[in-house]
């Protein structure tokens, strides 16, 4: 028998102990990262249970009736133990949305966890959702690099970088999130009228919080900031979260340089090199130039799907 149980504060050590060693856990299920925003988004998320052995969490928030996992996150879905079986997580779906529906609440948003970020094979879920005849309702294009093979450069991405190098641009480590953060938010408010997600101190409270899995790089030449990139790293995917350069850092090709640093210095320690999405309007627009460059490293496309379940 399958049984769930609501999260709640005394369940802190419980739920990241799973999450530490489950086979498609990452740091953002952490409960120290998820509660970073808990004032802006309703906890509702379950743990389940195989008689009296942990073996599944569910990420999740509600508002409006809708349960999304989670809407503070950009992946959710169910992180599942090593022992999880098929019908396990078939059952448990089952309860979940039993569950759901008994508490009066009317749909639910599962975002699919991407196969880069599984330790072992976790996609269970993808035939519950099949089962349960669940929605396609957003599908976004990430671009990645395997990193176990070497990454097939074109040649103009060549030439930028061995222009670029003879600008003598250092790239080093940081902890001035302020600077950055900075620099993103005029370069996403210019280009979408947009914010960042994270503010400043949430980042530096975050990467002190995790200083394994969050770090800073930033370009410069001489004492002139350049930009940057702000990087999560999950178990043996390197993903940016945040990369922005300057204008002036443009001119001199800032951008290749720190990209070929990035690849080269991750290439024997990490098998996979996310730049993440190259869609907007949830999915439709697909950003051209954007994704142009980043296939111009050798990075293709996965995929980060949406589905969506009525109750």
């Amino acid at each position: 028998m399958v049984t769930l149980q609501r999260y709640n504060e005394t369940l802190f050590n419980t739920w990241n102990g799973l999450n530490e060693h489950a086979k498609n856990g990452i740091f953002l299920f952490d409960r120290n990262y998820m509660d970073y925003h808990a004032d802006r988004f309703e906890d509702h998320s379950y743990l389940f249970y195989k008689g009296e052995e942990l073996l599944a969490l569910f990420p999740a928030s509600v508002k409006d009736g809708i349960v999304t996992s989670h809407g503070g996150l950009t992946y959710g879905g169910f992180i599942l133990h090593t022992r999880a079986t098929a019908d396990f997580v078939l059952e448990s779906f089952t309860c979940l949305l039993q569950h759901l529906k008994s508490d009066g609440l009317h749909s639910l948003i599962y975002k699919v966890i991407p196969y880069i970020f599984h330790k072992l094979p976790a996609q269970e879920d993808l035939y519950a959702l099949f089962r349960n005849k669940a929605q396609l309702i957003r599908r976004d294009i990430s671009s990645v690099i395997d990193l176990s093979t070497k990454p097939n450069y074109t040649k103009g991405t060549k030439y930028n970088i061995s222009k670029a190098r003879k600008s003598d641009l250092q790239v080093v480590p940081s902890m001035d999130f302020e600077k950055f953060m900075a620099i993103e938010e005029e370069l996403l408010m210019r280009k979408y009228r947009t914010k960042p997600t994270h503010s400043p101190s949430e980042m530096l409270l975050l990467a002190n919080r995790f200083p394994e899995n969050i770090n800073l790089l930033m370009v410069y030449k001489e004492s002139n900031c350049l930009g940057g990139t702000i990087l999560f790293l999950m178990g043996h995917v390197v993903h940016t979260q945040y990369i922005g350069i300057t204008d002036e850092g443009k001119l001199v090709g800032a951008l290749d340089v720190l990209t070929d640093y990035l690849i080269n210095r991750f290439s024997t320690t990490h098998k996979y090199f996310s730049f993440g999405i190259s869609t907007e309007q949830n999915g439709e627009l697909l950003n051209e130039g954007l994704i142009r460059n980043k296939e111009s490293f050798g990075a293709r496309a996965i995929t980060n799907d949406f589905y969506k379940l009525e109750l």
